[in-house]
């Protein structure tokens, strides 16, 4: 096969949406009919464990007789989401104050007040002023 068959198609129009350790790369790219499609791409970061690090990609591509279904079901996708949660982000990666609920184990919150009050028994008060 040529480089050229094996080359990704030319950009023709291109944005960027950075999104923490995601980046979502939106591209219009060029057919071999020279017709348009969409290539939507998720970009996320990783590190290894010596601290370096690499990405991994998934992307999809959009051709124009999907545009109209693929439009409104995202839409109605997204609207619901937001009508049912809010525009609010609620997880413990946004927000550092996040509590998780547990209502498919009630146990899990008696042992977490067993174990408060038994870290508020062992609790020594330590003057400073001795060091």
């Amino acid at each position: 096969m040529s480089d050229k068959g094996m080359m990704e198609k030319e950009e023709i129009f291109s944005k960027v949406l950075r999104a923490g350790r995601r980046t979502y790369f939106f591209d219009v790219r060029s057919t071999r009919a020279n017709d348009y499609y969409l290539t939507i791409t998720e970009s996320k970061k990783f590190t290894n464990d010596d601290g370096s690090f690499y990405y991994k990609k998934h992307k999809i591509y959009l051709y124009k007789e999907d545009f109209d279904g693929f439009r409104e079901i995202l839409e109605e996708m997204t609207d619901y989401i937001v009508n049912e949660k809010g525009e609010e982000v609620i997880s413990e990666r946004h927000q550092k104050d996040f509590k998780k609920e547990y209502d498919d184990d009630e146990d899990t919150s008696e042992k977490k007040s067993a174990a408060t009050a038994s870290t508020a028994d062992k609790f020594t008060d330590v003057s400073f002023d001795d060091i």
